[in-house]
């Protein structure tokens, strides 16, 4: 029993990443109806960043997370004013295809930039193991739970109350209405690939921590496809239970079954949502006349 609830502690303290790049992917779905598929790379370079400011030019750990989270929210402004913003008005396809090709450039900058080693980030995550009965809490597992959850917390106060939050919000529900309103559309979209990228940095960040900063990173962040489409790929909560169960179910795969069906059990996870609940535990089910 001891040996499940450590695998169980452990898959979910690792999920909270996987919530966190996936409340990213959700939030831009949610307003413009485009998948984001380089969210992987996104999540990539948010590491090398801070890799770069901290080790590289040796600025102080605050300084270099500040200016982390601004390139990467300047990163995805970026994005969407000069790949996407272009497209509006164009079949939706377009968009989706835009963003599988800017990550691939984004992988070839990157491999230019800093080439293909694994770098280490020399800063330490205070604290140090959390010990319950027999059940041990990695600490850096935890500030991975701590920080997804303290996001998600932070985000849903700001989607709920605030002014940008409450444009994002009408943004997400009718184009069309919103701007009606008074509500500038194209000022809207570029504020939500800013936070999608300052979200992607922080689940960056998080695992150049856990795993090192390299350019698997990227392949990593995937992972939390199959938690959007299992939460509901409209949902903000559902991101976060999507995270969780996908980070559980691979530990408990990989703990009783095998390793390296704890890599590839995400994906069947996403191939059986699909074919029994496409629209995902909390999406809406769109009914359409024929």
């Amino acid at each position: 029993m001891t040996t499940f609830f450590q695998f169980f502690v452990n898959g979910v303290m690792s999920g909270g990443v996987y919530s966190l790049i996936a409340l990213g992917i959700v939030l831009i779905y949610k307003s413009s109806s485009i998948f984001n598929f380089a969210i992987g790379e996104m999540v990539m370079l948010g590491a090398f960043f801070m890799w770069t400011f901290f080790d590289m030019f040796g600025l102080p750990f605050t300084l270099s997370l500040i200016l982390t989270i601004l390139a990467s929210g300047g990163l995805g402004f970026l994005m969407q004013k000069l790949a996407i913003q272009p497209l509006i008005g164009q079949p939706i396809l377009s968009a989706i295809l835009v963003t599988l090709g800017l990550s691939h450039i984004l992988s070839g900058a990157a491999m230019l930039t800093w080439g293909g080693t694994t770098e280490r980030l020399s800063a330490t995550l205070p604290g140090k193991p959390l010990l319950i009965g027999d059940v041990i809490i990695p600490h850096d597992l935890l500030w991975c739970f701590v920080v997804a959850v303290f996001i998600f917390v932070v985000f849903g106060l700001f989607y709920k109350y605030s002014r940008i939050g409450l444009a994002m919000r009408a943004v997400a529900e009718d184009h069309e209405i919103a701007q009606a309103r008074g509500i500038n559309v194209r000022t809207t979209f570029a504020v939500i690939w800013f936070v999608a990228g300052v979200i992607a940095s922080v689940g960056g960040i998080l695992l150049g921590f856990r795993l090192g900063v390299t350019q698997f990173l990227s392949l990593i962040a995937l992972k939390a496809f199959p938690a959007v489409l299992f939460g509901g790929i409209e949902s903000i909560g559902g991101a976060f239970l999507g995270g969780i169960i996908v980070g559980l179910l691979e530990s408990l795969t990989g703990g009783y079954i095998d390793p390296w069906i704890m890599e590839i059990s995400p994906y069947i996870i996403l191939l059986l949502v699909l074919v029994i609940r496409p629209e995902g535990l909390f999406g809406l089910e769109r009914i359409e006349r024929i």
